[in-house]
């Protein structure tokens, strides 16, 4: 959560892609996210909706030099550890270390119902991430072949994928917004996503954007993490994010659509509304309150916010 020395982390920033092409308008919004100053390129993971995650982290590393790449979050269920593991390993070692590990339980039922892959109960879900999480460590470190018998997964003489460039792994992003996942990620990650709970249907529960809740969940990574909650990076996506002199008619508009008072919605960590200066006041605020150094936005509010990322990157 911290640097050396107490210091509060440095910010950095990255974008959420949506896009789906075509190929030279999506190479050109890859380099503008570098040119802007962005840290992270982070591709979503949907069966049916959008680019392949995998292809396009790749195709980004390679039409960049700097920016980092990466998954939010991978789906779990959807990812045999032994193939996310090589994936991942590939990439790292390609792009010359900018990886970034995103994994998720998987949560969106629709995708399982397309697939005929089982839509577990939610504890069976996260339970089986967990168990991928340790093979994943152990296949990107063991240098001979590696034999694993879980309660979910089972594998025999596996030999270790190459190894990336990032030891002992690429950096490990687990985000969510139960007790039950942000506890692992404090056990587990070196980035802590702090996110709304979702519902299987794919709604959001926006009454979960709140400051009182965003303390909680912080609190819960705390607590599994111990000792080592200062090096776990915090990392928050914001729902909204609305340039504008008119922060309370924004507000009020949001607040009827999410069912939550203005109040709650300017307070929301997770929300991000008013003048590029307020903007950057609030997100400091934030960042002494809360720990978040680590802001990513959704790709259609790259160039809008970007004159954020420019007064806070590294900062």
């Amino acid at each position: 959560m911290s640097e050396a020395g107490g210091q509060p982390r440095r910010f950095r920033f990255g974008i959420q892609g949506r896009s789906t092409g075509p190929r030279e308008t999506w190479l050109e919004m890859i380099r503008r996210v570098e040119e802007a100053g962005y840290s992270t390129f982070l591709a979503m993971d949907h069966v049916v909706r959008g680019l392949d995650p995998i292809a396009s982290i790749m195709a980004a590393a390679m039409a960049t030099t700097t920016l980092r790449v990466g998954s939010f979050v991978f789906a779990n269920d959807f990812r045999h550890p032994v193939l996310l593991a090589k994936a991942a390993a590939t990439i790292d070692l390609l792009s010359g270390g900018r990886f970034e590990l995103g994994l998720g339980a998987g949560w969106l039922k629709e995708e399982y119902d397309q697939t005929g892959i089982p839509f577990d109960r939610a504890g069976i879900r996260i339970e089986r991430m967990t168990e991928a999480i340790h093979l994943l460590k152990r296949l990107f470190q063991e240098e001979h072949p590696l034999s694993f018998s879980g309660r979910h997964y089972q594998i025999t003489g596996v030999i270790a994928p190459p190894h990336p460039v990032q030891r002992p792994h690429p950096p490990l992003l687990i985000g969510g917004g139960s007790q039950r996942v942000l506890t692992i990620a404090g056990q587990e990650a070196n980035i802590a996503g702090i996110t709304t709970r979702a519902h299987p249907g794919g709604e959001k529960d926006f009454a979960d954007l709140t400051d009182a809740a965003t303390e909680r969940k912080i609190a819960w990574v705390r607590a599994a993490a111990g000792d080592r909650f200062p090096e776990i990076e915090l990392n928050a996506v914001l729902s909204d994010v609305i340039v504008t002199d008119q922060r309370q008619r924004e507000a009020e508009r949001l607040a009827s659509r999410y069912g939550v008072t203005p109040a709650q919605v300017l307070a929301s960590p997770l929300t991000l509304i008013g003048s590029i200066d307020e903007m950057v006041e609030r997100l400091e605020a934030r960042r002494q309150r809360f720990g978040f150094s680590y802001i990513v936005v959704q790709e259609p509010n790259l160039e809008r916010f970007a004159p954020v990322v420019a007064r806070l990157a590294g900062k």
